[in-house]
């Protein structure tokens, strides 16, 4: 899959969802190793891990917003579980803005 299919498929690298997040490539290694982050596609042609942009990027700021109280990892992973399993999608992470656009 070249890389101009892959974007239209809203899926990207590991390095590009990095950039675009503004956090370290590792940090979203981790996130994906401890179950923070899940994978769209596990392998690219290249060997590469795929991620969703939309999904892992909203992700990722709920993460984000989460870490800003202070929370440790775990409870970022139990409050996150409990947004989706209430049906409210995250939504209650969602930073000012996003609500006003809403």
């Amino acid at each position: 899959m070249c890389k101009r299919e892959r974007i239209k498929n809203g899926l990207l690298k590991i390095g590009e969802v990095a950039r675009e997040a503004g956090v370290l490539r590792s940090t979203i290694r981790y996130y994906t190793d401890i179950g923070l982050l899940a994978v769209a596609e596990k392998l690219s042609p290249g060997g590469y891990r795929l991620y969703g942009r939309e999904e892992t990027l909203a992700r990722i700021q709920q993460i984000r917003a989460i870490a800003e109280k202070n929370r440790t990892l775990e409870d970022i992973k139990k409050e996150l579980e409990t947004a989706i399993a209430g049906g409210s999608n995250g939504s209650l992470y969602q930073t000012p803005v996003e609500k006003r656009v809403q």
